[in-house]
């Protein structure tokens, strides 16, 4: 676990901000925070989540304590916030992988996504970067589709886990694009990139920050992100979806609860998180990390959730993934 305090804040959000959050603790619990984040400590995911639990340590004053509780395609993280208790002491990420693909994917999950949660509000939406390792041949999109119909069945594509929008890229690419290609689930992004650099898998489409960062320093070839337009992050990068039209995932995070927490707590944290989502210098930092502020309220943000996971049904069904 890492303890963030106001002292360890980043000067993320502006001191005057603090002093009417500080009048309204009423409205949220007091001592530490534990934050549970879903997937493991270093990628893309765990790097903005702590960046917001800096800024609303900077505003609030309190102690946030990120608690990694990865596995399962975050399924693991996802349940100890559900069966956390409703006091605002505990709260987590909320993510496409388990909240939104996880119902059409599994045939069980531990938790009911519309039941046992309290959903707070967005955080941010990222689209994905397919990275090839360096002995790849292929350079552009068609030499890469080209490659892969030459080898059916030889090449591989790493994932975060079994239904991340990591893994339903890679699965949407082979079935758009005629393929038959291997994919290789790990225990989130860090193992994966270790083996993709070693040259043990040949692709992975992984959120933008880690991917992108590896790709400047020429350790792996990007070439193309999984949004529906390019990246103002990586412009010169092109969009999947100018190769294969209708090709579109993107991935994002939100603040959600165990249910059962008071409705003043959770619009409380809501307010508070819009708050810090509204500070340009955070805006820049999770622009440095390939993502964009996503300031959604409890409303949105469930509605969102449920039109998420109809629209990415059909695909799951579509490429025959599921999971026991």
């Amino acid at each position: 676990m890492a303890r963030i305090t106001r002292r360890a804040a980043w000067g993320l959000v502006a001191a005057g901000l603090a002093a009417p959050a500080l009048a309204q603790r009423a409205e949220w619990p007091q001592g530490p925070i534990r934050f549970i984040g879903i997937f493991p400590p270093g990628g893309g995911t765990d790097i903005l989540s702590r960046l917001w639990c800096q800024a609303m340590a900077e505003l609030t004053g309190e102690q946030f304590v990120v608690e990694n509780r990865s596995g399962s395609a975050g399924n693991i993280g996802t349940e100890a916030i559900a069966r956390s208790t409703p006091d605002g002491r505990t709260i987590g990420l909320g993510s496409v992988a388990p909240l939104a693909i996880g119902p059409t994917l599994y045939k069980r999950l531990p938790f009911d996504v519309t039941r046992d949660f309290t959903y707070i509000g967005g955080l941010w939406q990222l689209p994905n970067l397919l990275v090839v390792n360096n002995d790849v041949p292929a350079r552009t999109v068609p030499e890469l589709i080209a490659l892969a119909k030459a080898q059916p069945g030889k090449l591989t594509y790493a994932s975060s886990g079994s239904g991340t929008t990591v893994h339903l890229s890679g699965a949407m690419f082979a079935a758009m694009a005629g393929l038959e290609l291997i994919h290789v689930p790990y225990r989130g992004g860090a193992p994966a990139h270790v083996d993709l650099l070693a040259g043990r898998v040949h692709m992975i489409f992984d959120n933008i920050p880690q991917a992108l960062q590896e790709a400047k320093e020429g350790r792996v070839r990007a070439l193309a992100v999984t949004g529906a337009k390019r990246s103002p992050q990586a412009p010169e990068i092109p969009a999947m979806a100018e190769f294969l039209p209708g090709f579109e995932i993107t991935s994002w995070g939100s603040v959600v609860a165990p249910a059962g927490l008071p409705p003043a707590m959770a619009q409380r944290i809501a307010t508070l998180s819009r708050q810090v989502l509204a500070s340009p210098a955070l805006a820049a930092r999770f622009e440095e990390n390939g993502a964009t502020t996503w300031p959604v309220g409890p409303e949105e943000l469930a509605s969102f959730r449920a039109a998420n996971e109809a629209a990415f049904a059909p695909v799951i069904r579509a490429a025959g993934a599921q999971v026991d």
